[in-house]
Order: C-alpha cells, then sequence, then structure tokens
C-alpha cells in the first residue's frame, strides 16, 4: 500500500468516511450535511465579529474536515439520472471550505454597507447574508463592479430546455471539409454559451422575484447577474466585468496560491486553473473527463488577458474600441470551441448506456440546428 493510499485510508477511519456513499435521509442529513452547514454560519457570524480571528483559525480545519466528510459520504442522486446533483454537492462543500478560508484569513471583521432600506444593523442578519453572497455585493471586501444596477434591474423568465451530450460525442465532425467543420463547431460553441448565459440567468431572475417581493430585500442587494458580456472590447473586461462573477472570490483564492511565484501573472493563471478544477467537478465526480481540453480552453483565456497586459505596457494603450471587441470576439469564439469539446466528449465507457453527462444546456438541440445550417 502507497504512503497516499494508507492516508487515505486513515483519514477515512477517523472521519467516520463509509466506504460506499450514504442514500440522503432525515439521518443522513443531520449526521453529515449539517454540522458544515452550521460550521460555515457560525465562521461567518465570527467573520463579522471583531476580534474573533483566533477563534476562526482554529475552526477552519474542522469546517474543511466536515465538508471533505459530507461531499465524500453523501449521496443525494436519484438514481444515476441525478448524478448531477451529486456534483453539486460537492462544488457546494468545496466553495464553502474555500469561503470560510477566505473569511479566516481576514485580519480584521467584514463589514457590510448595504442593507435594506430602514433596517438596523444585524450581526445575525449580516452573516446570513455573507453565507448566500456569493459575489459580496454590498461588502467592502468586494470590489464594486460594473453590475451594480439593482435599482433598474427587472427580472427575465427564460425557459431553458434540457439537453443531453452522449458519452464520447464532439462538437467536430471528421466528415465534414475543414472550414465547414470548424463553422459548425464555432456555431455549437456560441449558442452553448448563450444557452448557459440564460440558464444562469434564469436561475438568478427565480431567486430576485421571491427576495424582493416575499422578503422584502432591497432591489439594489441583487444587482444584474451579468453585464452584457457581448459588448466586452477586451478580454480582461469579458472575465473580470461582464460575465458572472459569482464565483471570482473562490477563483482568486486558488490564484493567490501562484502570486508567490509568478506574482501578477500568477493570480491570473492560478484563477482560470482554479476555474477550470471547478468546471471538471460540475461536469463529472466519478467519471473521467477531458480535462486538458478544458484546462487548455480556460488556460487559453488566461494567456489572452496576459498578452492585453503585455501589449499596455508597450504601447502605453488598453486594448478597446472596435478593434478591441474584433480581437476578443475571435479568441473566445477560438478557445471556446476547446472548452466546450471538453465538456462534450468525456472519456467514459462507450459500452454503458447509462453512463451520460447531462448538460444544463440545450447542446444536443444545437447540434441538430447547427446541421440543419449546413444543409440549407
Amino acid at each position: 500500500m502507497s504512503a497516499a493510499s494508507f492516508a487515505m485510508l486513515s483519514l477515512r477511519n477517523v472521519l467516520g468516511i463509509p466506504s460506499a456513499k450514504i442514500p440522503i435521509d432525515a439521518t443522513t442529513f443531520v449526521s453529515y450535511v449539517l454540522p458544515p452547514l452550521v460550521c460555515y454560519f457560525v465562521v461567518a457570524f465570527l467573520a463579522v465579529t471583531p476580534q474573533t480571528r483566533t477563534v476562526r483559525v482554529a475552526l477552519w480545519p474542522l469546517v474543511a474536515l466536515l465538508a471533505l466528510r459530507a461531499a465524500l459520504s453523501v449521496d443525494i442522486s436519484l438514481g444515476k439520472i441525478g448524478q448531477i446533483f451529486n456534483n453539486f454537492f460537492v462544488l457546494f462543500m468545496f466553495s464553502l471550505a474555500v469561503r470560510t478560508l477566505d473569511w479566516t484569513l481576514a485580519k480584521g471583521p467584514l463589514v457590510r454597507h448595504l442593507r435594506p432600506a430602514m433596517s438596523s444593523p444585524s450581526t445575525i442578519m449580516d452573516a446570513l447574508d455573507l453565507v448566500s453572497n456569493l459575489r459580496g455585493h454590498g461588502w467592502e471586501w468586494s470590489p464594486a463592479h460594473a453590475l451594480l444596477h439593482g435599482a433598474s434591474h427587472r427580472a427575465l423568465l427564460i425557459l431553458v430546455p434540457v439537453g443531453v451530450i452522449p458519452e464520447g460525442s464532439t462538437i467536430f465532425d471528421e466528415t465534414l471539409p475543414f472550414p465547414v467543420r470548424y463553422f459548425r463547431a464555432t456555431i455549437i460553441s456560441a449558442l452553448t454559451a448563450f444557452t448557459v448565459y440564460a440558464f444562469v440567468q434564469m436561475v438568478y431572475d427565480l431567486c430576485t422575484i421571491p427576495s424582493i417581493l416575499v422578503l422584502r430585500q432591497d432591489p439594489a442587494q441583487w444587482p444584474p447577474a451579468f453585464n452584457a458580456p457581448w459588448r466586452a472590447t477586451s478580454s480582461s473586461a469579458f472575465w473580470g466585468q461582464r460575465w458572472h462573477q459569482f464565483f471570482r472570490h473562490t477563483f482568486l483564492l486558488g490564484g493567490y496560491l501562484l502570486s508567490p511565484i509568478l506574482g501578477r501573472a500568477g493570480i491570473i493563471i492560478g484563477t482560470f486553473l482554479t476555474s477550470a478544477l471547478w468546471h471538471v467537478v460540475l461536469i463529472t465526480v466519478n467519471s473521467q473527463v477531458e480535462i486538458w481540453w478544458i484546462l487548455v480552453g480556460l488556460g487559453m483565456s488566461a494567456l489572452g488577458i496576459l498578452a492585453e497586459r503585455a501589449y499596455c505596457q508597450l504601447t502605453g494603450r488598453r486594448v478597446g474600441g472596435i478593434p478591441g471587441r474584433v480581437w476578443t470576439t475571435a479568441w473566445l469564439l477560438l478557445w471556446n470551441n476547446v472548452l466546450i469539446e471538453g465538456f462534450g466528449c468525456p472519456a467514459l465507457d462507450r459500452n454503458d448506456e447509462y453512463q451520460r453527462v447531462e448538460w444544463k444546456t440545450k447542446t444536443g438541440y444545437l447540434t441538430e440546428f447547427a446541421a440543419s445550417l449546413e444543409s440549407t
């Protein structure tokens, strides 16, 4: 037995992790899921309370271990068709551990400066807002972005069908001529990106409506999820301001790990590498995916931002205007093909008809749509 295997076995024994995941029920929830959730809120409460950093530092290892225990022990799927729920659960526990680490490392208490009108400061309500506020909107630790148009924000209800991509599929049809093959792949990947945009916006708007109408929250607490990403005139603006920022701080914390080695460039590269790993887990936990496609697809986005920084240092001018929009569109479309290919062709057992990758997109329909374009 290798040292890594022995360490993993010992960790499983210490944490009480079963050899096979346990289906979710009331007992499993109380035993495995509730403890990290309680710790999550406790750390948030301590994070908004002065002079509690020592307690936070002492508590965080327990939070991380409880999150790991829940992720490895609980099965919340509804059979094989619900595997995507397990994926989201693992990502939630990962985000829980990373967010609490971020709060633990803060030197002082986290300060909230945006509250509903006519409300008085409350440590409990601040902690509740902190655990549910992924972007940190209304908190001093989150810089203001161009998305802050809360008062004018209106909810849109967008219905997006759910598609399924069978294992081993690809957006590149090798039976087609080279130009047509890549034009078709670009159509599929571009429409997939817009579908992801629509789905995220739909979920966000469905949360916005009851929060404002029922919970009486201030509209300023719910700024738009996106800021017209199709108007981006640079890769930096696209990823830093116009695409959604829900996991910005989670990914940045991963980027900071490379900053001592590569400086500012390390933050950018590490952030996109963390994002790539996050998306790999999103697609599948128990099966392999084409991780290199995803690493290259998102890694080249980091390279594009670094290229823009180099251009600015050499010329003294930022990338922007019409040339910047052409550059950004071309760069994103080029490497989005690679990214979508990584999502679309996982290395699964082709003989198992039940092994599928469930996508919250309508890519299955997009393939038919792209094929119909070729016949016209």
